[in-house]
């Protein structure tokens, strides 16, 4: 017969090895689901494997915007100031994607260099006010994202 002492041992020690099991296994499951950020002067001088799913952030690049003939289709060019990368892109861009800001394209970097973008993230600076809010002073602004008027 077990005693008391030794069966909460055990059960403490599998109660261990289960969740150590567990993590391992959500890790593993979870492996190829990281996306991992890269700036633009990484991604030139340690790429990705191809058809690795990736985040390219950086600044676009002023005059780089282009729309392709069939209309849907965006080519920019990402930077981080010290190298450029081009960026394809085929969808909606976001209302915020503008020349100069912030942006984080997500996809994959393609045999010829270019990164094909799946999805774009536009970023505002901290000085972002929405238009309905540019005329207000600071204490109605409060007051209307406190819900107070």
């Amino acid at each position: 017969m077990i005693r008391a002492k030794h069966q909460r041992l055990v059960l403490i020690a599998l109660a261990m090895v289960a969740l150590i099991g567990a993590g391992l296994l959500a890790a593993w499951a979870l492996r190829n689901q990281a996306s991992y950020f890269y700036v633009p002067s990484e991604m030139r001088s340690n790429p990705p494997s191809p058809g690795r799913a990736v985040r390219l952030g950086g600044m676009v690049a002023r005059g780089s915007i282009h729309t392709a003939a069939d209309g849907v289709t965006t080519l920019f060019v990402v930077s981080d100031g010290k190298t450029e990368v081009p960026v394809r892109f085929k969808g909606i861009a976001p209302s915020l994607f503008v020349e100069g800001s912030g942006v984080v394209a997500e996809g994959k970097l393609g045999a010829d260099g270019t990164f094909v973008a799946d999805n774009l993230l536009a970023k505002h600076d901290e000085k972002y006010v929405p238009r309905e809010m540019q005329d207000m002073t600071t204490d109605q602004a409060k007051q209307v994202v406190a819900g107070t008027k």
